[in-house]
This record gives C-alpha cells, structure tokens and sequence, in this order.
C-alpha cells in the first residue's frame, strides 16, 4: 500500500462526501485523515489515504471525478502526513512558544510551502492571499510571502497561519532581553545578550573548545588575547548573544556557545563558536537566524562569514540561509560568504562550522 494526499472540491451538499469517499472504496482506497474547507466554490475536502501500490496517479483522478470531485490534487505522502492537521498545528504553535523567530519555518511546514520570502518594512504588500501566494505580517517588522503552485491556499490554512503569526507575536513580547530555546534533541537553553560579567564564562568556553572549533573560529589568528574577547564580549558596535545551559551535575550556568554580529555602516559580520559537545544539535542554525533578523532590525544590507575552505557543512548552510554559490570571495583557505539579510528563512537543520 502507499500514501496519497488528495485535495479535491464537492458540492456542500448532503451525501456528497460520501460519494467521494465510496468512489475511492471501491478501488480499496483507505482513508487515514480527513478535513474539510469551507470556500465559496464548495467545500474543499483534503484526505490522507492508504492506496494499493498499483494503483497510479491518473487513475487516483478517475476515482474522485466518478465521485464528483473537481479541481482534484493528487500527490505522494510521506509517513509523517499520518500526523492530522490540528495536531501539527499545535506543534508548531509549541515550537514558536520556546522559539519565535522561527515563524518563517513553521511556514514552510504547515502549508507545505515551496517557497517563503521575506520582504522589509516599508514594500507595499498588503496581507491576504489568492490561489497561490499568503502574505503576512511579520510581527518582529516586515511581511512574510509564502508560495505554493498546488493545491490552492483556503480560508482554512490561512486562519491557521495566521494563528501561528500571533504565537510568534505574543512570543517575542515575552522574550524581551532573554528566550528559552528548545532544540530538537529536546534539551533547553537560555539565549540572552552577553554583558561584561560574563567574561569569565566565555573564557572557559574557548578553553573547553578544541583547537579545530577554535581555528574554524578565529581561523589564522588561533586563540584570541584576553583584549579581545573583552571587545566580542561586549562589541562597541553590533550584538554578541551567548547559550546558557544549566549543569545538572554541578548545578552551573555554563556558557555553550557565543556569537557576535559586528557591525560597520550597513555591513554586518557573523561568527560564533560552539563548545564541542554541543554541536551538530542545531544550537548554531538558532543563533546564526537570530543574528540575521538583529541585522533585518538594524537595517544592515548584509552579513558577510569567514570560512574555512573545507568546510562544506557550513558552506552548505549558508547557502540555505540564501548565499549563492559563487558569491564566494577566496584568500587562501578561507573563504568569505555574503548573507543576504532580506532573503528567505530557510528550515535548515545543520549547524555552521564556526559554530561548530
């Protein structure tokens, strides 16, 4: 058997469902999930269904036009589908409670968008949607555009967005100067600005680090003098966040991680390290997102990354956070990328390298 999602208009009228539903038993098609949106055209009903594997995309269209289905839109499911739509809902609405920043990506997964763009304050778009495009507001400033060639957006998942909008909303008026982020693994972090007094903990951060973090940092300058890190730690101009994580064995906030937006004019420069044990868990993608939308709230055109040549996990990711490819300035092995401040929000999973 295989997974079909199926979306498909029918007259809102009594027994009509049911003569969509019966069409696909006959041809011993199993539904798992059903909702139904309320349009003026009709009522949209999108099913998740168990179908034989023989059974072909074209012949899935036949069954729903026997059951007077229009406008039908058949595509293959994965096994995470199994999941209803209220219950994805909520967990993303959960994700942007600990998280809010990441509304972009809790885009992209509850309408299954193709595409997210994020336009400054200021452009002329004015929020609603039609077949294929949902505009919203972002409430940290801006608006969000979302694309899907099919099937057509419903009044449904647009209540449903934004609903998650205001989430994110209430979350960022509660973060204030700190948040909790929670990362997939489940484990919990404070994320707040660093001050003065947390010098000491970000010294014993580097000194926990390896040499190869530390290098992918700094990359040929090694291990930065005391002087410095007082400046990183609290920058003349930009931002420095730091991950706080409570030691259950000792009972210690102990600093995981540091990374600085350094700013000059309406340029921008990203960096940050993370301690060995806490890489490759997505603590990097959390402050490189937060350290662009600081630079979208100050207006910055750009941030620019210094990486290692053979660094391709962090050369990956910033192309997802929207660097092209060849936008690559080399000087030796390392290689100096542009983050486009005003470009998508990628859902990216990987941590950079100079975060470890």
């Amino acid at each position: 058997m295989a997974l079909w999602r199926i979306r498909a208009t029918v007259d809102d009228r009594p027994g009509y469902l049911s003569v969509l539903t019966a069409s696909l038993a006959l041809r011993s098609v199993n539904i798992l999930a059903v909702q139904v949106h309320t349009t003026e055209e009709g009522a949209v009903d999108d099913f998740l269904v168990d179908a034989p594997d023989t059974m072909s995309e074209r012949e899935m269209h036949a069954a729903i036009a026997r059951g007077r289905g229009r406008n039908a839109f058949v595509t293959r499911a994965e096994a995470q589908g199994l999941a209803d739509q209220p219950t994805r809902a909520l967990a993303l609405a959960g994700r942007l409670v600990h998280d809010p920043d990441a509304l972009g990506e809790a885009l992209v997964s509850l309408l299954d968008a193709s595409e997210v763009r994020w336009r400054p304050a200021g452009t002329v778009v004015l929020h609603g949607y039609d077949e294929q495009h949902m505009t919203l507001i972002d409430p940290a400033g801006g608006t969000y555009e979302v694309h899907r060639p099919a099937p057509a957006f419903t009044p449904a998942e647009y209540a449903r967005a934004q609903a998650l909008v205001e989430v994110s909303s209430a979350g960022l008026r509660r973060a204030g100067e700190q948040t909790t982020l929670l990362l997939p693994d489940g484990s919990e972090l404070l994320i707040r600005e660093a001050t003065a007094d947390d010098f000491e903990g970000v010294r014993r951060l580097h000194a926990r680090c390896s040499d190869q973090s530390r290098q992918r940092r700094y990359l040929r300058t090694g291990t930065p003098t005391e002087a410095r890190l007082r400046r990183q730690v609290e920058p003349a101009t930009g931002l420095t966040l730091l991950a706080l994580h409570d030691d259950p064995a000792t009972g210690e906030e102990r600093v995981v991680a540091v990374a600085t937006l350094s700013t000059e004019g309406d340029l921008g420069e990203a960096a940050a390290l993370v301690d060995d044990a806490w890489q490759r868990r997505g603590l990097g993608t959390a402050l490189t997102r937060r350290l662009l939308a600081a630079a979208r709230r100050s207006d910055l055109e750009a941030v620019t990354a210094h990486l290692t040549a053979d660094n391709v996990a962090a050369l990956r990711l910033a192309r997802r956070f929207g660097a092209a490819p060849g936008a690559r300035d080399r000087d030796g092995d390392v290689l100096t990328v542009t983050l486009p401040v005003t470009g998508r929000h990628p859902a990216a999973e990987e941590t950079p390298a100079t975060s470890g």
